[in-house]
């Protein structure tokens, strides 16, 4: 049996390394830099002041689906936000002025065509790979796809937001979603569901969240990306936070809704108390 030469060794390496640039070429060449006509998937991105990164999140976006477009609703912004993302062929919605939280969501879904609504925001650099299982889970039937991710479980004292998160699920009958909501990002809801949410109920996720869960929609974590990782850390002012607040009060008006819509006690027992013995 002739043996190998380094010359016949050299040339089969060169012709896969050839094969592997021309994989990177194609996988390259279908992801254009612009948004599709017809989409199937609409990816909203709320951002204000993330010129570092705004691409980066653009890139990972684009990844998807074929058939995607990418909204951007930048808001208050004094850097080149908004024209990175228009160079990178985003759908970009200006303000001036801050919306406020969770109000670009809002304002991107009012303007998306596609069957599948991903959500986002600029600040945080997630890969396709990491955001797929969000769009192929509505694909599979679910009307909300949540990131699997309840943020820090094991402090001695809870942060107030995640504590608030726990409780709305099991207040809602479903602990088994433990602390994942639809405040936390990324997540994906299908046509049906903003249907029946309304674009306006998106600003207060804990609210479309308890809304959801009660009309019967089929929500579901789907997939853990650990968000509060990639979060960069802000400055509190005067080392108090506003958007914990913010939050808190947003679980609290969903609450507010369940006991209205279910009574005083959500629908949980009273047990075998006789209270009208009671004096």
């Amino acid at each position: 049996m002739p043996k190998r030469t380094s010359a016949r060794r050299m040339g089969r390496r060169t012709s896969r390394a050839a094969r592997r640039t021309s994989r990177r070429v194609r996988q390259a060449a279908a992801l254009p830099a612009m948004n599709h006509p017809e989409p199937y998937v609409s990816v909203i991105i709320p951002a204000m002041n993330e010129a570092g990164t705004i691409a980066g999140v653009i890139a990972g976006a684009r990844g998807v689906h074929p058939r995607c477009e990418v909204i951007v609703v930048v808001n208050g912004s004094a850097d080149k936000t908004a024209e990175i993302a228009k160079a990178s062929g985003a759908h970009v919605i200006f303000y001036e002025l801050p919306l406020g939280h969770d109000a670009g969501r809002s304002v991107g879904a009012e303007v998306a065509k596609g069957e599948i609504l991903l959500f986002t925001d600029g600040d945080l650099v997630i890969s396709a790979a990491q955001l797929r299982p969000f769009v192929k889970a509505v694909r599979r039937g679910a009307d909300i796809a949540l990131n699997d991710y309840s943020g820090p479980v094991r402090s001695i004292i809870p942060h107030p937001v995640v504590l608030s998160k726990h409780v709305l699920n099991l207040m809602l009958n479903r602990p088994d979603l433990k602390g994942c909501s639809m405040t936390a990002v990324p997540h994906a809801l299908s046509r049906k569901a903003l249907s029946l949410l309304g674009t306006s109920a998106l600003s207060r996720p804990p609210l479309a969240h308890a809304r959801a869960i009660m009309e019967g929609l089929h929500v579901e974590a789907v997939h853990k990306v650990p968000v509060g990782k990639l979060n960069r850390v802000r400055r509190k002012a005067g080392g108090t936070d506003p958007l914990q607040h913010l939050i808190v009060g947003d679980h609290l008006e969903a609450l507010s809704l369940l006991l209205e819509r279910q009574g005083d006690r959500a629908g949980f027992s009273d047990g075998s108390r006789r209270r009208e013995m009671v004096r």
